[in-house]
C-alpha cells in the first residue's frame, strides 16, 4: 500500500520544498524600498482611503461589465468547442449567432466610444 503512495508523497513533498524555496528567495531577493508610483493606486483611478461617497466615472462600471460579457463568452465556449464532434448543425449555427450577436454588441460598443480614455 505504500507504493502506492509513494509517487504522490514524493511530489508533494517536492511541491512544498520547491514553494518554500520561492518565498525565501522572494524574501531575500526583493527590494525593499519600492518607489511611490509602485504603491499608488492603480486598479480603480482614485486612492483606496479616501472618501466611500466620492464620485469617479462610470466607464469603470461599462469595462468591468464588458469584461464579464466576454468573460463568460470564454466560458461558453470552451465546452463547445471540447465536443465539436459530436454536436449537430444546429448546435453549430446557434452559437455562431451567439458569437454574432456578440460581436455585433462589441462594435456597438467601440463605435460609441466606451473604450476610449481620455
Amino acid at each position: 500500500m505504500l507504493t502506492e503512495y509513494l509517487p504522490i508523497m514524493i511530489f508533494l513533498g517536492l511541491a512544498i520544498a520547491l514553494g518554500a524555496i520561492l518565498i525565501l528567495a522572494a524574501a531575500v531577493i526583493a527590494v525593499r524600498a519600492p518607489d511611490p508610483e509602485k504603491v499608488s493606486a492603480y486598479e480603480c483611478g482614485f486612492n483606496a482611503f479616501d472618501d466611500a461617497r466620492m464620485k469617479f466615472d462610470v466607464r469603470f462600471y461599462l469595462v468591468s461589465i464588458l469584461f464579464i460579457i466576454f468573460d463568460l463568452e470564454v466560458a461558453f465556449l470552451f465546452p463547445w468547442a471540447v465536443a465539436f464532434q459530436d454536436i449537430s448543425m444546429t448546435a453549430f449555427w446557434s452559437m455562431m449567432v451567439f458569437l454574432a450577436v456578440l460581436t455585433a454588441g462589441f462594435a456597438y460598443e467601440w463605435k460609441k466610444g466606451a473604450l476610449d480614455w481620455q
